[in-house]
């Protein structure tokens, strides 16, 4: 396989449907591990109130086990993508898969809170290197059609496995209990760890061995800051207090990098219009799908009466629909453009978002609202996935992977939380109340603004179908 993939590195001309041994089971296997990072930042939700009984976790703490996974998950982002780069992405997938797998185990015999926050901070760890790392050995894997088809797929695990996470979440909670929501990716890991050496080549990075070691640290520092703000966002002092100070370390971080001999990141990347575009759609689309998922579940249990399964039923539409945008965007966009998909994608998810503020009293309707809104920014994670990575030089898809990847975790920490303390009026009323429908009518304007800068902001024309693959 290394030396077919390398005969491909040399002749770009090569036919895109030229046989690729163990080149699609490879991303099988590759996208069945980011399915259970994104799954495991959903799949916790509706089992936190059993969890927290057996934990001991007051409710009011209960969110930390979220919060635990997400914010080294975004903090070590770019370290993790930088590290793919230097030391071969095959390399650091591997690492991270190893720590994920046995955190995961870890979690699921969690004794009490501390034991239980830490496994989920170690999964966070082992989070933020394997998934740049298996996006940009993705990206070297293919190349023309075949890449659009195989990001489609990427893009399809990306927005079906937050909704899916609801789904086995309520599944596992009302079966064998919540440990199994941790335990169920071990044998997993293990067989991804056992399959990945024998279909994806080891790669050598660049092989200086040099980090930006004051690079990572700012960028670490800053990332987890902002996430723990706008997790933060509802108690006001404390979210503003560590979103300032995310914006001063960043700052920081910004002016070393500019003066670092290796820098963590190349700051002229962020100058590339499309990496700018593919961040922004990303954020937009990760912010929406994660924040509609809440005000989904929250209306199921809290105004409807559904129980965990009940609620966990009700995302399967939801998952198809993801699934099916991203499928129908792997084609389209060669096609059409990653412009025209984008746009398209994000005036579908504004229109349901508009029309569930109409559907709040038949819960049907909401899920086929979402469900749709849903199946529009599909698209949109295909669209910006395909313009980011598409200009990523051969020593820079990790860097430009982790960048796309902790705009996704930014956008749905922001989701989550922005909705959240729009709809917490609804909290105290009888029924659905002005604070989740404002929720919702802030998602569709969003999305509907977006629409718009999309025009602007997203290169146009087809991609090109014989753009070379990069491969180390």
């Amino acid at each position: 396989m290394n030396h077919h993939l390398a005969t491909e590195a040399h002749h770009p001309s090569a036919p895109e449907d030229a046989p690729a041994s163990g080149r699609w089971f490879a991303l099988a296997l590759l996208c069945l591990a980011q399915f259970m990072l994104i799954l495991d930042v959903t799949v916790i939700n509706v089992a936190l109130p059993d969890l927290s009984r057996d934990i001991g976790f007051p409710p009011t703490s209960a969110a930390w086990t979220i919060a635990a996974y997400a914010i080294p998950f975004a903090g070590l982002m770019l370290l993790g993508g930088r590290s793919a780069d230097l030391l071969g992405s095959r390399r650091v997938f591997m690492a991270g898969l190893i720590v994920f797998t046995v955190a995961s185990f870890a979690a699921g015999f969690a004794t009490d809170a501390t034991m239980l926050l830490a496994a989920r901070a170690a999964q966070g760890v082992g989070a933020a290197f394997l998934s740049p790392s298996a996006l940009s050995t993705v990206t070297r894997l293919f190349t023309g059609r075949s890449r659009h088809r195989a990001l489609a797929i990427w893009g399809a695990i990306g927005g079906s496995g937050a909704a899916v996470g609801v789904l086995l979440g309520g599944l596992l909670t009302a079966g064998p209990g919540w440990r199994w929501i941790f335990f169920v990716n071990v044998p997993i890991g293990i067989l991804v760890a056992m399959a990945v050496p024998l279909v994806v080549p080891a790669g050598r990075g660049l092989g200086d061995g040099k980090f930006d070691v004051i690079g990572a640290i700012l960028a670490t520092l800053g990332t987890a800051s902002l996430v723990i703000g706008i997790t933060q966002i509802g108690s006001l002092g404390n979210g503003m207090l560590f979103i300032g100070a995310a914006i001063v370390i960043l700052g920081v971080f910004a002016a070393v990098e500019s003066f670092a001999a290796k820098p963590l990141v190349d700051l002229r990347l962020l100058t590339r219009r499309p990496i700018q575009a593919g961040a922004l759609l990303m954020l937009v689309a990760t912010g929406l799908l994660v924040g509609s998922f809440f005000l989904l579940s929250f209306a199921l249990q809290s105004r409807f009466g559904w129980t965990a399964l009940d609620t966990g039923l009700g995302f399967l539409p939801v998952a198809v629909a993801t699934v099916v945008g991203a499928h129908l965007a792997g084609h389209a966009v060669g096609h059409l453009g990653a412009r025209v998909v984008a746009v398209a994608g994000l005036v579908i998810a504004a229109a349901s978002l508009a029309f569930a503020t109409t559907a709040l009293g038949s819960p049907m309707l909401l899920i086929a609202s979402v469900a749709t809104t849903a199946l529009g920014l599909g698209t949109v994670f295909v669209s910006a996935t395909t313009t980011a990575m598409a200009h990523a030089g051969p020593h820079e898809t990790g860097v430009v992977s982790g960048l796309v990847n902790t705009f996704h975790e930014l956008g749905g920490a922001m989701g989550a939380a922005i909705l959240a303390a729009i709809a917490a009026a609804s909290l105290a009323a009888p029924s659905i109340a002005n604070g989740f429908i404002d929720a919702l009518t802030l998602s569709a304007i969003v999305a509907g603004a977006t629409a718009v800068l999309a025009i602007i902001v997203v290169p146009g024309g087809k991609p090109a179908a014989d753009a070379p693959r990069f491969v180390h």
